[in-house]
């Protein structure tokens, strides 16, 4: 979970603008050792605008994992998440929606659209705590990706989806 087991740091971005979460999430996964590198975004545009690293992110690190909040000014979540997956040098990035929804109809959109992952954010700090932990004990101590290394191999553009940018 930290830049040792990957002989690199670990890059994540939190798209989400609520303060206070991203406060504690950025807390909780520093005191967990989850991360070296966390970028935060405000809202969908500034997210693609990192992912693509346009003004004012023109020097903005690929990203290993981002955290995706669904409802956020300008562009929300949903919108990200389907360009994203749509987007053939950023659809191998792998996205946990990370929302307080918890409706059915956003789980079910998520999963279509190729989110790694869906967590309802819980309200108890200490579950939120909890959550962080086991999201980042899963990424990054279980999941295995190619050539034993995560996600490098991942970092070269390939067809993710068909059928276009609306697939």
């Amino acid at each position: 979970m930290t830049a040792t087991d990957f002989g690199r740091p670990i890059e994540i971005l939190l798209v989400d603008d609520d303060d206070d979460d991203v406060f504690l999430m950025k807390i909780h996964m520093e005191r967990d050792h989850i991360a070296n590198r966390i970028s935060r975004v405000q809202d969908g545009v500034e997210a693609m605008q990192y992912l693509r690293q346009q003004a004012p992110f023109e020097d903005a690190v690929r990203p290993d994992l981002i955290f995706l909040d669904l409802n956020m000014p300008r562009k929300d979540g949903r919108e990200v998440l389907r360009e994203i997956k749509a987007d053939k040098n950023l659809c191998t990035i792998p996205v946990i929606v990370l929302t307080t929804s918890d409706q059915n109809s956003d789980i079910v959109e998520s999963y279509e659209r190729h989110a790694s992952s869906y967590v309802t954010k819980p309200v108890d700090l200490l579950q939120f705590r909890h959550v962080l932990k086991s999201l980042g004990g899963y990424w990054f101590s279980v999941v295995k990706f190619p050539c034993g290394t995560p996600l490098e191999k991942f970092a070269e553009p390939t067809a993710c989806t068909s059928g276009g940018a609306d697939a």
